[in-house]
C-alpha cells in the first residue's frame, strides 16, 4: 500500500486521478490539462500505473488511461478496518 500513498502524495497525480474519474483519457488529453512537459505527464502516469491506481489500454497508436477502482475499494476497506469503522459500501 506504500506505493499507493507515495503516488497520491503528489498534487499533479491527484489531479490526473480527478480527470480520469470524469472519463477515460489518452496521455495527450491529460497533458493538455497541465502546463508541464509530456515527459513529466508520462512519468506521473507510470507512477500511478505502478501503484495500480490506473490501467491502460492500447487503442491503435494511442493509449487510453482509466481508473482502477478496485484499488480504491481496497483502500477504503483497509481504512475502515484500521479505524474500526463499519463500511456501508460492502
Amino acid at each position: 500500500m506504500g506505493d499507493v500513498f507515495a503516488a497520491l502524495s503528489d498534487p499533479t497525480r491527484r489531479r490526473i486521478l480527478e480527470l480520469l474519474a470524469q472519463s477515460d483519457k489518452t496521455a495527450g488529453e491529460i497533458a493538455d490539462c497541465f502546463p508541464i512537459t509530456k515527459a513529466s505527464i508520462s512519468h506521473h502516469l507510470n507512477v500511478l500505473k505502478a501503484a495500480g491506481l490506473i490501467r491502460d489500454e492500447r487503442e491503435g497508436q494511442k493509449i487510453r488511461y482509466r481508473l482502477n477502482t478496485t484499488v480504491f475499494q481496497e483502500m477504503m476497506k483497509w481504512f475502515f478496518t484500521i479505524t474500526g469503522e463499519e463500511s456501508d459500501h460492502e
